[in-house]
Order: structure tokens, then C-alpha cells, then sequence
């Protein structure tokens, strides 16, 4: 049974506004237009669509009903499903532990580019700029040697930003703070796209990506990549949709949620998409070359691409201060979701009260952030990190949970049940099948496909050596933290285990209905 205590959304648009700040985040922007692109232009958005409905929506469903028939957040709402599986959860919470580190260094350079954008004053070469003079990157990956204080701050001014959001709770924190962040991260996108739209070479940048290229639907790494892409937007797989569900009030509409977050998303990224190439078309008609060889994603995109063009461009100041701010907003309605599932975990394995967890928890990972990212070796710790968690953390925790939840557990229907008995649309049979079936398989042959690439050439050129600490050691650490931490007693979970023998609820919230 959910604790009286336990935090609750102020309303379901909070929540709304919640779960679409946390899917909403970097990679929409600077993600989803590069994998349109590369993949059949207008052709790749069927497989695109196709994805959302069968993977995409689907997984926020389950990970809804997780967390809002249990009211846990991921270690012991796993739990409650079968005791081994608590690991899982754990497993989803060093993740988001790691990714929180390395996710507000971006934010932090974006805060930085906000103030560079007046004055333009990464000069005549973006690219020497962003890695020597901003970031002072050493030559080579390795052991960091020294601090970058042009990072150091505003990375500090982030974390301070997020664990005051933290702090003030689920409804006065997080749900006033995206009430208030996603309105004004569209004004500006809006904005963005209008001003992109007029610039000389816009059509050809917008022709470049949404012109079909349907031989590409034979393709199946086209619809891999579709499904990846839906995949990694949306937030699911590492625990964030379970927490965030587990402050919903007992009846709340998941189904309707999970298709009111998933299309808010898709149509987000399609915008983002619209203003990049209407942005990267003006940049080749004003370099007399071809849109493709200005494509590029990432942080080439936002940190190199875009201040070249603003550079060139009328107004140029105004577009950098906007598009930066975008990165930072976007950024921070991530950032704060994916702490808030590590904050949770603590709370209701220890009891500890919100602001001690968060200044604990919170403050933990801000430090690990601070004193490893800030330096010359910083950009490429974050690049291996961010690659390996993202690979073997995200998409094989995700893939483990359908295994788990589906096949062995066999608990698919019951949270079925449940979803039914809250939400306005009942999902049905299709449900089934794509959780039991069609994204178990994708997410298979992706973890096959990206290990078939991984042993055949190491990941950007990084020497063996690093990858094995930065890049697979992060992840396999990952994984034992959270075998470790399940295998720990927890006072307040054995007790609560033991209050619900006696009362034999246990049967009714995790049985078999």
C-alpha cells in the first residue's frame, strides 16, 4: 500500500508537464534531426511513427503502471513484483546516477554559450574555440590534469538550480518549475523556427530533410534506427516514468498520459528538426555547398554548427541567446527528472526525509560531476560515458525489464489489468504483442548490432586502454553497484515486507490477479 506521506502531482497537467520536460531534453534537439536525415528524410518518419506506437507509447504504459500501481519508485517496485527483480530497479538508479553527472556539464556549456552569443566571441573558428579555448581539451583522452573554471561555475550554478527545484518538493518543485520551463522552451523554439524559416537557404535545408527517400524503408537499420531514436527520447528504460508515476493519485489516466507525453515529444522533435535544417540550409547557401556536407549532430551541432551560423546571420546574437537557452531549459526538466529518481530510491529504502535526501543524494552526485567533468579531460570522459550508459545501461536495462517482467515474471497482463482500470483508452491485445514480442526483438538486435560495431573498430578511435575504464568500466560498475546495493538489508523494506505478510497484502499489489 502507498505511504500516507508519500508526495502526489498537484494535477494531472503537472504531471503532464513533468513527464514531457524529461523526455524533452538535448537529444530531441540536436539528436532527431541528424537521424531523420540519414535515414530517408521524410520516408523515415512511417518507421518513426510505427515506432511510438508499438514501442514507444506502449513503454510508458508499462513503466505508468509500475509506478503508479506500486507506488514505489524503480528498486522497490521491482521489488514488489518479485524480490530478485529489485536489482533492476537499482541497476535503473546508478544510471541515472552517472548520467546525471555528465548531463549538467552540456547544460553548464549552454549557460555558457548564452553569454558568448552576444559578442560572438568564438571568432572566426568555432571548432578551435569550443575545444581549446573553452573547454582547454588535452590532446589525448586520459587522466585529467587540470581544472577549467570557464566550466567549473556555471556547472556549479546548474547543480545549485536543480537541488533547489529538488528541495521544494513533487508540487511546489518540479511541477511549478515545467509548468513554467516547457511553455517558455516552445515560445522560444517557436521563435526559433519563424526566424530560421526566413533565412536565405531554408527551403533547401528543410528539402534536404524531409524529402523522402523511400527506398530507405527496405532498409532495417532504418527502422532500428527509428526505433532507437523513440526509444532514447522518451525517457523510458531507466526509471524515470516509473517514479514520476508513483506521485499519481490512485485514479489517474495512464493510457491517455502516456499518448498525450509520447506525441508532445514526436512533434517536439519534429519541430526541432523543422528550425535546425532550416538553419543548416542557410549556413550551405552561404558557404556555396551542399546541405550534407553541413549536417552533423550532437555536440558539433550545437556547440560548433550553430555558432558558425550565427556568426553569418542577420540577428545573430538574439537566435544564439535563444537557441542556448532552449539547450539550457531542456536540459534542466531532464536533469532535475533524472536525480529525482535516484532521490526517490533513497527515501523510500531509508526513510530519510526530501530535502536531507536531496542535499545527501543530490549533493553526491553534483560532487562527482564537479570534481570529474570540469577538466581537459572532461570532454572525453563525458563522450565514453555518455555512449556506454547509453548502450549497455539504457537499452539492455530496458530489454532485461520486458524479459523479466513479460517472460518470466509473466506479470504483463495483471499491470494490463491495472491500466485498464485507471485509463480512459484500454489497451488490448496489441499491447501484449509489442511488449512481449516486437520490442524485445528490436531492442535484441540493437544490443547486437551496437556490439557487432563495438568489437570491430573501438568507439571514436579511443585506445583500448580507455574504453575499458571510462567507457565499459562505467557501465559493468553500474551493474554491480546495483547487485550490491539490492543484496543490502534495508531496514524499512524488510519491515514493510513483513507488515505485508501479515496483512496479506502482498497478494493483492503483487500477486497474480
Amino acid at each position: 500500500m502507498s505511504s500516507p506521506s508519500r508526495e502526489q502531482w498537484g494535477s494531472r497537467s503537472g504531471f503532464l508537464f513533468a513527464a514531457i520536460g524529461s523526455a524533452i531534453g538535448l537529444g530531441n534537439i540536436w539528436r532527431f534531426p541528424a537521424v531523420a536525415y540519414e535515414n530517408g528524410g521524410g520516408a523515415f518518419l512511417l518507421p518513426y511513427l510505427v515506432a511510438l506506437l508499438t514501442a514507444g507509447i506502449p513503454l510508458l504504459v508499462l513503466e505508468y503502471s509500475i509506478g503508479h500501481r506500486f507506488r514505489k519508485s524503480p528498486p522497490a517496485a521491482f521489488r514488489k513484483l518479485a524480490r530478485p527483480a529489485e536489482v533492476i530497479g537499482w541497476w535503473q538508479v546508478a544510471i541515472c546516477f552517472v548520467i546525471a553527472a555528465y548531463y549538467a556539464v552540456i547544460i553548464a556549456w549552454a549557460v555558457r554559450y548564452i553569454g558568448y552569443s552576444f559578442g560572438e566571441q568564438w571568432g572566426g573558428d568555432a571548432n578551435a574555440f569550443f575545444f581549446g579555448d573553452f573547454l582547454q581539451a588535452a590532446e589525448t583522452p586520459g587522466v585529467m590534469s587540470s581544472y577549467v573554471d570557464g566550466v567549473l561555475w556555471p556547472l556549479i550554478a546548474v547543480w545549485l538550480v536543480v537541488l533547489v527545484i529538488l528541495a521544494l518538493g513533487v508540487r511546489n518543485g518540479i511541477e511549478k518549475a515545467n509548468k513554467f520551463f516547457i511553455p517558455l522552451l516552445v515560445l522560444f523554439f517557436l521563435v526559433l523556427v519563424g526566424r530560421a524559416l526566413t533565412l536565405d537557404g531554408a527551403g533547401e535545408g528543410l528539402d534536404g530533410l524531409f524529402r523522402p527517400d523511400w527506398s530507405a524503408l527496405g532498409d532495417g537499420s532504418v527502422w532500428v534506427a527509428a526505433y532507437g531514436q523513440i526509444f532514447f527520447s522518451l525517457s523510458i528504460g531507466f526509471g524515470i516514468m516509473i517514479t514520476y508515476a508513483s506521485y499519481l493519485r490512485k485514479r489517474s489516466d495512464l493510457t491517455g498520459s502516456a499518448m498525450v507525453a509520447g506525441f508532445a515529444n514526436s512533434a517536439f522533435e519534429i519541430l526541432a528538426g523543422i528550425g535546425v535544417f532550416a538553419t543548416l540550409g542557410f549556413m550551405a547557401a552561404a558557404q556555396g555547398v551542399g546541405v550534407n556536407e553541413v549536417a552533423s549532430s550532437g555536440i558539433g551541432l550545437a556547440f560548433v554548427a550553430f555558432p558558425t551560423v550565427i556568426s553569418q546571420m542577420p540577428l545573430g546574437a538574439l537566435f544564439g541567446t535563444l537557441f542556448f537557452a532552449s539547450l539550457v531549459i531542456a536540459g534542466l526538466t531532464s536533469l532535475v527528472s533524472i536525480v529525482q529518481v535516484v532521490i526517490a530510491a533513497v527515501q523510500d529504502r531509508t526513510g530519510m526525509r526530501r530535502v536531507p535526501a536531496v542535499l545527501g543524494v543530490g549533493g553526491a552526485i553534483a560532487l562527482v560531476s564537479i570534481l570529474v567533468f570540469p577538466t581537459d579531460s572532461g570532454i572525453y570522459l563525458l563522450d565514453a560515458a555518455d555512449h556506454f550508459i547509453n548502450q549497455y545501461g539504457i537499452a539492455l536495462a530496458a530489454l532485461v525489464v520486458l524479459v523479466v517482467v513479460g517472460w518470466l515474471l509473466r506479470r504483463l497482463p495483471a499491470l494490463q489489468e491495472h491500466a485498464n482500470g485507471v485509463s480512459s483508452v484500454r489497451v488490448g491485445r496489441w499491447w501484449l504483442v509489442c511488449l512481449g514480442i516486437v520490442t524485445p526483438l528490436v531492442l535484441g538486435w540493437m544490443m547486437v548490432d551496437s556490439l557487432r560495431a563495438e568489437f570491430a573498430e573501438n568507439y571514436e578511435g579511443y585506445s583500448t586502454e580507455f574504453l575499458l575504464w571510462a567507457g565499459w568500466g562505467v557501465a559493468a560498475a553500474a551493474l554491480l553497484v546495483s547487485v550490491v546495493l539490492s543484496l543490502v538489508p534495508w531496514r524499512s523494506a524488510d519491515s514493510e515486507a513483513a507488515a505485508e505478510a501479515g496483512t496479506g497484502s502482498d497478494a493483492s499489489e503483487g500477486g497474480k490477479n
